[in-house]
Order: structure tokens, then sequence, then C-alpha cells
């Protein structure tokens, strides 16, 4: 009796050493790295003596072909970095070192003609991960969305959205029209005279509809807004005409609420420079005009001549206009230094009335001094107004020597025109 008592003390005292070991490990082990982790449970198991190994296996759940590795690297002590947990070359191979072909299958998938391809596994499906993921496993390979994320993102892939580039083709004479345009206006600069990019911004639909973009809300309450962007028929459309005034750094926009005419874009000039130009350049008797090739302001636009000559009548200012050449309208200086900051100025904002779209407009700065003014233009400009050659003519008028379908000057009066001195004029570059 006494030696059964002795032997069951024996079995209780082991059972409370197993547990306090467990606990011992349990605490130290997340705070270790792989080689650390896989070191200290040896030298546990070696202080342990016979059984040590399986015990430690037990308690800990790890692998005893792991344990015994950690043995073997006790006796053979490897010095690795600190922050090195196996040398190199360890761990599990990647599957495209194991099946080279994997990375030639997956290219071939991602390749931008394998849309629409007849043979491909991909017919006209979106190249997602999960469905390349698919694809490959129909050709034998056995690999997850997550891996192929992985391994488009090594071979150099991300998502992208198309990007707008290309507005047809490129005229032989493009270069050396920028060239050009860059040309007069430092001339215009040099001398101190204004230079204008002008442009139309896209038309917006006035009321309770949906403005692209996104704006801080209370979680849970967006804005509501129509279903339909059907046009409102009393608010109808604005038309926001902007002149950016490339040396002073300023905006001014006039939003109309009738049709995108050239009598429209010129009125826009002309109330600019009555509130601001006239008053910035003070001693100016010329105006440098940079525009876009095609709408209201179009170097083929009669009427958009026609106005520009009687803008210079009214002003005493002799106009200068360069256009940009063919599929270029996204390089205007006012694209990017102007129309960008207005939509993000009133981003996620529903224009529900015409002040709504003006003052935001003229709210509109940044960080590099940009400061805009807008006003409401309720006046009338009636469309399919007939232009003759015979009007144009009468306006004077002298195309430029390089281009002169892009480039020309309209004078005050005729006397101004014929007394002129064209050797201001740039040459062909």
């Amino acid at each position: 009796m006494a030696r059964w008592v002795e032997n069951k003390n024996l079995v209780k005292t082991d059972v409370q050493a197993e547990e306090l070991l467990r606990q011992k490990l349990v605490s130290l082990l997340p705070h270790l790295n792989e080689r650390q982790r896989r070191l200290y449970l040896a030298a546990e198991a070696k202080s342990l003596g016979y059984g040590g190994t399986a015990l430690v296996s037990r308690l800990t759940g790890v692998d005893g072909n792991t344990l015994r590795k950690g043995l073997d690297e006790l006796l053979t002590p490897v010095v690795l970095p600190a922050y090195v947990a196996r040398k190199e070359g360890g761990g599990r191979k990647k599957l495209r070192d194991k099946d080279p072909e994997l990375v030639r299958s997956l290219q071939k998938l991602v390749a931008p003609e394998t849309r629409g391809d007849p043979m491909s596994p991909l017919v006209w499906t979106t190249k997602s991960t999960r469905n390349l993921a698919h694809a490959l496993k129909g050709q034998g390979f056995q690999v997850s969305h997550d891996v192929v994320a992985t391994m488009l993102h090594e071979l150099g892939y991300s998502l992208q959205s198309n990007r707008k580039t290309r507005e047809g083709s490129e005229h032989v004479d493009r270069d050396a029209q920028f060239r050009y345009i860059n040309d007069t206006v430092k001339e215009f600069q040099d001398a101190r005279q204004p230079v204008i990019s002008v442009d139309a911004k896209k038309k917006e639909n006035v009321g309770n509809f949906k403005n692209a973009g996104r704006e801080w809300t209370p979680q849970g309450e967006p804005v509501e807004v129509g279903v339909y962007d059907f046009k409102d028929p009393v608010l109808g459309k604005v038309t926001p005409y902007g002149i950016f005034d490339v040396q002073e750094n300023k905006g001014w926009v006039n939003v109309g609420t009738d049709h995108d005419t050239s009598a429209f874009a010129v009125e826009s000039i002309r109330r600019w420079w009555k509130s601001d130009g006239c008053k910035t350049y003070t001693t100016a008797d010329r105006l440098l005009v940079c525009a876009d090739g095609g709408g209201s302001n179009g170097s083929r636009v009669r009427l958009w001549k026609i106005e520009l000559g009687r803008l210079a009548a009214e002003t005493g200012l002799t106009i200068t206009v360069c256009h940009l050449p063919p599929g270029t309208s996204k390089w205007n200086k006012i694209e990017h230094k102007l129309f960008c900051h207005i939509t993000r100025n009133w981003r996620g904002c529903p224009l529900t009335s015409h002040e709504v779209v003006v003052n935001p407009i003229g709210a509109t700065s940044t960080r590099k001094g940009l400061r805009v003014t807008a006003q409401l233009d309720t006046s009338e400009h009636p469309t399919s107004i007939k232009v003759t050659e015979k009007d144009l003519a009468a306006i004077p008028r002298r195309p430029h020597k390089f281009h002169g379908e892009w480039n020309y000057t309209s004078f005050p009066s005729p006397e101004e025109m014929e007394s002129s001195c064209s050797c201001w004029f740039i040459t062909a570059p």
C-alpha cells in the first residue's frame, strides 16, 4: 500500500511538471521567430533527456522532424543575422520556381491580345485573379487566386483604367505648331501683353442630379438625388466658358444658360476684359488667345472670327489667335490649370441651382495661388447664324506666315492692319 501511494504521488508530480512546462512554452513561443522557436524547443527537449522530443512535440504541437532538425542545428551551429529566420534557400518553394511553365501560361492569359481570342480560355471575360486562376486550373496548374495576384505584381502588372490620350491621327506639323505657340507666348509675355487660354467646359445639368465624386457626409446618410438625368425643363443646362490668364494664374468663368456658340465664347472674353483684363493690363494693346481647334472657338468657324473682329474694334486691341493642332485639345492649359480644380471643388455636390453652379466655381483656389471669378450669363445666343465669305473678308484679319488657318490676327480697323508692322509675327519654327 505504501508503495502504491508513492507511485501515485510521482504520477501527480509528473502531471504538474508537464503543465508548468506547457505554460512556459506557450507564453514564450509567440515572441520568437521560426528559427528561434525551433532551437529553443530543441534545447528543452534535449534537457529533458530520453522522451523529451516526444513530450515537447505533444505539448506544443510542433512536428518531431522540426525538433530533430533543431537538435542537429544545436550540434552544428550556423551563425545567422538576428533578423534572419532561415538559411538562404530555405522554406517552401514557390509554385513558379517549381514549374516555370506556370509563369509563361499566366503571361499568355494576361497579354493584351488575349481578350476576344477565340482560342483563349478567357473568351470575352474579365481578367480577374479568380478567372485567371480558374483558367490556369483548366490547364492543369493547382494555383489559387491569391497566388495569381502575387505573381502578377511580381511580373509588373497592376490594376489600371483606360487613359484618354489618343484623339485621332497626328498632324505632321503638330510639334512645330506647339513650338510656334510657345514662341508667340514668350514674345507676348516679354512685352507685358496678356495671354489667355480659353475653352468651354462640358455642359452641366442643373437640378437634383448626381454629380461625380464623393464628399464627407454622416455615415449612412448620402445625399439623395434623382434616379434619371433628364434635363430639367425649367433650369435646363449651363455651359461654363473659361478664360485662364497664364501670367497672373487667374481664372474667369462665364456660366451661360443658352447655347454654346461662337458669340457666347467671344462674349465671355469681352466680359473678362471689361471686368478684369483691362484693369490688370492697363497699357496693353495686344491680346493672345490660345484655343482648341474645334467647338465654338474652332479654327474653321467663321462666326468666331467675325465676333473676334468686332471685339477688336470695340476694345482697340489687336487680337492674335493660336489654335492647338488637331487631336490635342486635352493639352490646352485651361484643362489642367483651371477646369480640373473646378471639378474637384464641386465633387459630390448636386448642382441644384444656378447659384450652386456659380458659387463653387468662384470659390475655387489652389495652394499655388489660383483665384477664380465666376458670373452667370443669362443672355441669349441663337444658333444657325449664317456668315458668308464676304462677311469674313470685311473683317480686318491677317493670317500668319506659318499655318495661317491656325494662326491669325484681328485688328481694330483696316487702317491699323495696313499700318501695322508684321515684324513681331513669328515665322515657321
